[in-house]
């Protein structure tokens, strides 16, 4: 499958101010794959290092020296490593700790060696080692799921991207494509987009083999609950893990995940799933300015999870998602407005770190509530998801009027239009919202 992280990371190749890089992500969303595969196309050799299945390499890094690293690791491995012609891979890096410090003698003492850093659950790792990050040494990137574009493309509908890349608004989508990109919709929203489904899917194409993996990705999710807190305090990451798929698109309240816990308690394990990128909290922000992280109120937030296929197979909606024909609506919507928040994830600059945030107003007699809020060459756009047919679009004309905003943006299954300074966008067009946002 072709990740565009590969692109990311050609341009990272071919940078001659090069930084080491980490690069991050929750499990199973393809972090090793995608660096390998470009290792092996855009380097003579790669060198692997899997701190996970070869423990007996930290012994490399007792010293922080890149040479002296270099010069251990092509003895105990017996291959040769090369400036400017090899990719050293450290992969599952957060099981030593060491090898993150030594990021940044490369770029002081080795720049033209190529290395990249890949794991989960790095800050857990370092907070128990009581190491930090070396900030300014080194380059982050962050991988998500693959995205719809992503999905598309694997499955060999390359015309149909082109298509809608290309597309204007002057024009009018042709109905035929737009049932046809609906349906390749309901199927991302069946499988989501973690790679072993995906994998599975194309394979054979057999959705309940693809319903056990993701069932078993969830466990996969509970086991490592015990990398990163110790078994006391399980139960309460298991309540919120169990919780959050069927609080997406509502306002947290912990007495919602659980009456008997204390919110002290759930609210540290909120914090540890989102360290983990399991969940993604989505603030609020006041939104008068930039950057949106600036006004926040942490003590307002909903949830998103890692993954829309992980999602609907945590609340049992697979057969749903199958069968019924205005499969935007299942759930209440909270499956499209975790699909988009997804996609926004997905699109968003992968050298920073992500975050969503959406709008309210909580007036006794004028409430309202946009469901993200985005900016774009430093404007500030609101973005309600519809996920009927019908809608007034009171909270985001509300917030267009309150913010003086040139323009909102509606995405639901509908066509594309541009009327009374609403961008109608369908949900299988996310990421093309700059493109067309710049064009009005």
């Amino acid at each position: 499958m072709h990740r565009q992280v590969e692109k990311t990371l050609s341009s990272w190749k071919n940078d001659p101010n090069r930084y080491p890089l980490l690069v991050r992500g929750a499990r199973q969303v393809g972090k090793s794959y995608s660096i390998e595969q470009f290792g092996k196309q855009a380097f003579e050799n790669l060198v692997t290092i899997n701190f996970e299945f070869q423990p007996q390499l930290k012994s490399c890094f007792t010293t922080l020296d890149p040479i002296d690293i270099i010069n251990k690791i092509q003895i105990l491995l017996g291959q040769e490593v090369h400036a400017g012609k090899t990719l050293l891979f450290l992969d599952e890096i957060q099981e030593c700790p060491q090898a993150i410090m030594s990021l940044r003698y490369f770029k002081e003492k080795c720049p033209e060696q190529a290395v990249i850093g890949a794991g989960s659950l790095l800050e857990f790792a370092l907070k128990k080692e009581g190491l930090h990050i070396p900030v300014g040494r080194i380059q982050f990137l962050h991988i998500a799921p693959l995205s719809f574009s992503e999905f598309l493309e694997a499955l060999g509908h390359q015309k149909i991207l082109e298509y809608l890349t290309s597309y204007q608004l002057a024009n009018e989508i042709d109905n035929d494509i737009h049932l046809q990109c609906l349906e390749l919709l309901r199927l991302y929203l069946i499988l989501g987009g973690m790679p072993a489904i995906l994998n599975a899917y194309f394979e054979n194409h057999d959705l309940m083999k693809c319903s056990y993996i993701q069932t078993s990705l969830l466990q996969t999710f509970r086991a490592d609950f015990g990398k990163y807190a110790n078994t006391p305090i399980h139960k309460y990451l298991e309540k919120v893990f169990d919780a959050a798929p069927r609080l997406v698109g509502q306002r947290i309240k912990y007495v919602s995940i659980d009456t008997n816990m204390k919110s002290r308690d759930i609210k540290n394990a909120i914090d540890m799933l989102a360290l983990a990128e399991v969940i993604h909290p989505i603030y609020h922000s006041v939104a008068t300015g930039l950057p949106l992280g600036a006004e926040v109120n942490e003590k307002k937030f909903k949830l998103s999870f890692l993954d829309v296929g992980l999602m609907q197979n945590s609340c049992g909606l697979n057969s749903r998602l199958s069968m019924e024909s205005n499969f935007i609506q299942i759930n209440s919507g909270a499956v499209a407005e975790q699909f988009v928040g997804q996609e926004l994830l997905a699109y968003a600059n992968s050298y920073q770190q992500k975050q969503l945030f959406f709008w309210a107003r909580d007036k006794k007699n004028s409430q309202a509530e946009v469901d993200y809020i985005i900016d774009i060459d430093s404007k500030i756009i609101p973005i309600e998801v519809k996920s009927g047919k019908t809608g007034r679009l009171k909270s985001l004309k509300l917030f267009m009027d309150e913010k003086k905003s040139d323009f909102g943006v509606r995405i639901s299954q509908d066509k594309l239009t541009f009327s009374n300074q609403i961008l109608s966008i369908p949900l299988y067009m996310i990421e093309q919202i700059p493109r067309l946002v710049k064009s009005l």
